[in-house]
């Protein structure tokens, strides 16, 4: 089994998505290993996202992420991160699937209510960012 990092974005919160989009997560064969809600900091949020800080719209993320709570999850599954990722949908919520967690709770490619790892390796390091074992 392995793990990858999910996380219930500002925008899915305040819309009141959380149970249904753990209920989704859980419906499709993941077990939720380790939780919790948080409101993210400057920075904890400039620091979870460093990899983004020369772009253009770190600024935005950044904001957008410290607006309000956030869940965080770390979840298990065989092949969590690209089944995680699957289930998700594409970035820009209007480009996903119907059916996708984005396409059903998003907005657009910002305000798209989750986050997921990209990768075995990344997903580790997401999880010790929040989880600390």
């Amino acid at each position: 089994m392995k793990n990858t990092l999910a996380i219930i974005k500002p925008d899915a919160m305040k819309k009141g998505y959380k149970d249904d989009i753990r209920n989704e997560i859980k419906k499709n064969g993941f077990i939720i290993v380790e939780e919790k809600t948080l409101h993210m900091t400057n920075t904890h949020a400039e620091g979870f996202y460093a990899i983004h800080k020369d772009k253009p719209f770190f600024g935005e993320l950044i904001e957008f992420m410290t607006s309000h709570e956030s869940h965080i999850m770390k979840l298990e599954k065989e092949n969590a991160v690209i089944e995680w990722r699957n289930l998700m949908g594409a970035t820009d919520s209007k480009k996903a699937e119907p059916g996708t967690i984005r396409a059903t709770y998003g907005t657009d490619i910002s305000m798209n209510a989750t986050h997921g790892s990209d990768s075995d390796e990344n997903a580790q390091i997401e999880i010790k960012y929040f989880f600390h074992d």
